[in-house]
C-alpha cells in the first residue's frame, strides 16, 4: 500500500513524465515498480486523468530506450565492468548468475520473454550485449516483447478500472503463461489465415526436382 501511494504522489506531481523516466532506470536496474506503475496509468487512463495512447507510446519508448542502454553497456563494456560496477545499480553476483543461467537455458528468445520473468528482465539487455547478438535480433526480439509488455500492463488499469490491483496480481504471477498462450493463439491464426498459402508452398517444395549431384 505504501508503494502505491508512492506511485500515486508521483503521477499527482509529474504526470506523464513518472512512466517514461521510470521505465528508463527500471531497464538500467534501480529500484522501480515498472509493472505496478503501468496498471495504475492504466487505471488513471480509465478514470479520464490520462490519455491511454500517450501511455502506451511513453511506456515504449522508455521501456525500448533503457534496454538498448543496457544493450550498449553489455556489448562495449562486457562482463567485467559490470561485475565491478553493476552494484552501483543492483546487478549483484548472484542475480548475474541467475540471469545467465537463464540465459543458457533459452537463448537468443529470453530477450523476449524476460519481461515477463520477475528478477530477470533487468538484465537480459546487458546479456544480449555481453554475447554481442546482432543488433537487428536484439531489437526484433526486444522491442516486440517490449510491445507486448507495456500493452498487457496498461491494459489492465485500463479494463478492469477500480479492480485493477487484484487482476494485476493476478497477471503479474502468471504472466509468463498468459504470454504463451496469447502467442500460441497469433501463430494459429496467422497460420489458419494463410493455411492456402502455406498448402501451395508446401507442394511446390514437395515437386521441386533434387538435382543429383555430378
Amino acid at each position: 500500500m505504501e508503494l502505491l501511494k508512492w506511485i500515486q504522489l508521483l503521477f499527482g506531481d509529474y504526470g506523464y513524465i513518472v512512466l517514461f523516466f521510470g521505465l528508463v532506470l527500471e531497464f538500467i536496474a534501480l529500484p522501480f515498480p515498472g509493472e505496478t506503475t503501468m496498471a495504475y496509468a492504466g487505471y488513471l487512463s480509465y478514470a479520464g486523468k490520462l490519455h491511454f495512447g500517450w501511455l502506451l507510446l511513453l511506456a515504449f519508448l522508455g521501456t525500448t530506450i533503457g534496454i538498448t542502454i543496457t544493450y550498449v553497456i553489455g556489448l562495449k563494456a562486457g562482463l567485467p565492468f559490470i561485475q565491478r560496477y553493476g552494484k552501483w545499480v543492483l546487478l549483484s553476483e548472484h542475480k548475474l548468475e541467475r540471469a545467465q543461467k537463464w540465459f543458457n537455458k533459452y537463448g537468443q528468445s529470453l530477450v523476449f520473454l524476460g519481461y515477463f520473468i520477475p528478477g530477470v528482465r533487468h538484465f537480459t539487455g546487458y546479456f544480449a550485449g555481453m554475447i554481442a547478438l546482432p543488433f537487428r535480433k536484439f531489437a526484433l526480439y526486444a522491442y516486440s516483447g517490449a510491445l507486448l509488455w507495456v500493452v498487457l500492463f496498461l491494459s489492465i488499469g485500463k479494463v478492469f478500472g477500480p479492480q485493477w490491483n487484484m487482476a494485476f496480481h493476478a497477471v503479474e504471477k502468471y504472466s509468463i503463461w498468459i504470454v504463451g498462450t496469447i502467442l500460441v493463439v497469433l501463430i494459429s491464426l496467422v497460420l489458419y489465415r494463410y493455411r492456402h498459402s502455406l498448402a501451395k508452398l508446401l507442394r511446390k517444395l514437395k515437386a521441386k526436382p533434387v538435382s543429383k549431384p555430378r
